[in-house]
């Protein structure tokens, strides 16, 4: 017999307020606020890279050493959280090897990241990289804490006997810190899941129960807000969001308190 419910969460926006800031190769400027995945959907051959080490780590290194020489000395692996057209690990890997990203610009990043956001919950780090135009045009740092009312929406969840999983682009690093917060067991964390890996999720999970859930807040959670018997998108980290993915969630929320809701009326 098929459990009853699952509700699998998206995390960067979801169950985290985000901190973004991106340094642009072309002029050195550190941005604020920046929506990596919106600009990875506007060009083919885009890809955005998580690099799957911790903070701790990538900050003792020597901010004169190549980001390529970091990957290799330190066995770091990459993970691709999203990307439009042909973009594979292979591609990621020799276009970092050919461009000159530094430690120093990666350091940046995370620094600019720590100091807006004091009680950052998790740092992480990746590149925009341009596979078409064989460049990196953005190195990135993302960092959050949890929202005031995530804690208190897993637990009611949990009350209720339902099971709930994380599929997110981000790192395992990151996501298992934050699974083991809220109480999500790892082995239903799945890192660097883009769009098509939530919805093979959703899909999978929808054999196992009688109803499966997804909540997000991004473009890569369009295609399992779709395959999901409700897709509820949450709108508490304030950013815009294309009307495609409002088009595609059954349910809009302001507060992720506000799932538990709409699972008990299932």
């Amino acid at each position: 017999m098929s459990k009853r419910i699952a509700v699998v969460f998206d995390s960067a926006g979801t169950l985290l307020h985000m901190y973004r800031v991106a340094k642009e190769a072309s002029t050195g400027n550190i941005l604020e606020n920046i929506e990596s995945t919106a600009i990875v959907a506007q060009k083919n051959g885009c890809g955005l890279v998580v690099l799957n080490a911790e903070s701790d780590i990538i900050l003792r290194s020597r901010k004169d050493m190549p980001l390529f020489e970091f990957i290799r000395e330190y066995r770091v692996s990459i993970g691709i959280s999203c990307s439009k057209g042909n973009f594979t690990p292979e591609i990621a890997c020799e276009i970092i090897r050919r461009t000159a990203p530094s430690m120093g610009d990666v350091h940046d990043v995370l620094e600019a990241v720590a100091a807006r956001c004091p009680n950052v919950f998790y740092l992480a780090a990746g590149l925009i990289i341009d596979s078409e135009a064989r460049s990196v045009p953005y190195v990135l740092s993302t960092g959050g804490h949890v929202f005031s009312t995530t804690l208190q929406a897993v637990q009611a969840l949990h009350a209720m006997k339902v099971d709930m999983y994380i599929a997110s682009g981000d790192s395992l690093f990151a996501l298992v810190q934050l699974a083991e917060f809220v109480n999500i067991p790892q082995e239903r964390v799945f890192a660097f899941s883009n769009a098509v890996m939530k919805e093979k999720i959703v899909l999978e999970l929808k054999r196992k129960y009688e109803k499966v859930v997804m909540v997000g807040d991004g473009i890569n959670d369009i295609l399992a807000f779709r395959a999901a018997d409700v897709g509820i998108m949450t709108t508490q980290q304030g950013d815009n969001r294309p009307e495609e993915l409002r088009e595609a969630a059954d349910v809009i929320i302001d507060n992720i308190i506000k799932v538990v809701d709409v699972v008990k009326a299932l």
